[in-house]
């Protein structure tokens, strides 16, 4: 009995010491690598508080271990000079020229001249163009998607997918992990099965890479030989067909969106962007003229592409809208299906409402996520009070993605305006200049204004509304 005592007691001692050790190793850990305060006090918080547990849920879940090596292509990129450098571009002398020249640092982009890009409203404009195109592709058909399903929509592209595939079209299709089913990928399957070059992106059945679950591909790409592209919110699902010809769907269930197709000189930076993604999940490079040929001009219009992602481009989509917020002069208008951005957004954006900017948001009247709703509502205060507007759009729920400012800028691509989007997943957006294109989703979106969501209005809610909506906005960082 003493033995076993003594045994007890060691073992109490050598537990409280390896406890010691493991939360002073996350404590240390975190100070060198975090830079969010409050995430920072919790997970040290966690490690002391929770012995062994909370050491294994930071190891599982707080560390960021995607930092993707920058696996730059080795082909001639067509923006880059003989010595690597960026091609020297053309100073704006407006007052975007702050925007312009942030936008440059942050990608290590230009904003390339002689594009067009053309929006296109849900599946029913988009999908038959994206097919067609893939129909006519003579040497390279790229594709990323968040969401592919296997339905009366993701089966006629698979089908073009294939037909380019079988008649040697260089054919490579990259599929979110998560998105499109984590434990069965129908779409996924379907294409390996045909011989299509398929790929699921950070997905893995093993446990030790499990954390990988919470960061995911929203980017949504189509590239066809290099000089058409298609660029947006858009996934690919039947839900995405709303007019008249889905029977199946009711008004709950569908999704309008809205798709861009690009054509010029910057659809070469969104086949840098998939080539990238590619070369990291698969091995591969692509390179060569069947994916980079020489640019083309298109038309008129000045874009660039920005990436975001948890690794070297880390919150980079935020910072360029932070600096588009403090460029704005007269207007700044916000569509998003998730409006739960930081602190530091909802500041600039209420900085810039007092300063006399026309501040309008548009989001749905409820989105496909009610927690999200509920969360909406006790962080939107603040910004209401100070002059912002903020609109609910009328279903079906409206998942496109814009921001206009001063009608010459705009901001188009996969990202919400949620702290996932800006920091966890992989997104892509295209910034464009051009006044003709931003009049237009100027239009759009003030036309989608149809309920106006004030400050008094949220705040004399019942109290037990207010409650719920409080605690969900704790749950932000996850949301």
């Amino acid at each position: 009995m003493y033995v076993l005592e003594l045994l007890s007691h060691v073992g109490g001692h050598l537990l409280a010491e390896a406890h010691l050790l493991l939360a002073a190793a996350v404590t240390l850990h975190v100070l060198l690598r975090k830079r969010d305060i409050g995430g920072s006090i919790g997970w040290i918080g966690v490690a002391w508080f929770a012995p062994f547990l909370g050491t294994v849920l930071y190891l599982v879940f707080g560390i960021n271990r995607v930092t993707r090596r920058a696996h730059r292509l080795r082909a001639r990129r067509p923006w880059r000079a003989s010595d690597g450098q960026l091609v020297p571009q053309v100073e704006r002398s407006d007052h975007l020229g702050p925007l312009d020249r942030t936008a440059r640092r942050l990608t290590r982009r230009p904003a390339d001249g002689g594009n067009t890009v053309m929006p296109l409203r849900n599946g029913d404009d988009a999908y038959p163009q994206m097919i067609g195109a893939i129909e006519g592709a003579r040497m390279s058909v790229a594709l990323s998607s968040y969401i592919f399903r296997d339905d009366a929509a993701g089966r006629a592209i698979i089908a073009a997918l294939v037909a380019a595939h079988e008649r040697g079209v260089q054919v490579r299709v990259l599929i979110d992990g998560y998105g499109s089913g984590y434990f069965w990928a129908a779409a996924h399957s379907r294409l390996r099965r045909a011989g299509v070059p398929v790929a699921r992106f950070l997905h893995s059945h093993l446990p030790w890479r499990m954390p990988f679950i919470n960061l995911r591909t929203h980017k949504k790409i189509l590239c066809i030989d290099g000089q058409t592209g298609f660029t947006g919110g858009l996934n690919i699902g039947a839900e995405n067909l709303v007019v008249g010809n889905n029977p199946q769907q009711t008004s709950r269930e569908l999704v309008r969106d809205m798709h861009f197709r690009v054509e010029g000189p910057v659809v070469a930076q969104l086949i840098d962007a998939f080539a990238e993604d590619w070369v990291f999940t698969t091995g591969e490079t692509l390179a060569g003229d069947a994916w980079f040929p020489e640019p083309a001009p298109a038309g008129a219009m000045i874009a660039r592409v920005v990436t975001s992602g948890p690794d070297q481009d880390l919150e980079k989509i935020e910072y360029l809208a932070l600096q588009a917020i403090g460029c704005a002069e007269r207007s700044i208008r916000i569509m998003t299906p998730y409006f739960l951005p930081d602190d530091r957004l909802l500041t600039a954006l209420g900085l810039a409402a007092m300063r006399g900017v026309r501040v309008d948001v548009i989001v749905p009247r409820n989105s496909d996520h009610r927690v999200v709703d509920w969360a909406f509502r006790a962080q939107i205060v603040p910004l209401a009070a100070t002059g912002a507007r903020i609109w609910l759009s009328p279903p079906p729920f409206e998942h496109t993605k814009l921001m206009t400012v001063d009608g010459a800028w705009c901001l188009i691509g996969s990202s919400n305006w949620d702290m996932r989007s800006f920091r966890l997943n992989f997104e892509l957006n295209m910034e464009v200049y051009d006044a003709g294109l931003v009049a237009r989703l100027d239009r759009f979106m003030m036309a989608a204004q149809r309920r106006r969501l004030s400050a008094r209005r949220l705040q004399k809610r019942p109290l037990p509304w207010r409650l719920r909506d409080a605690a969900a906005r704790l749950m932000l960082p996850y949301l």
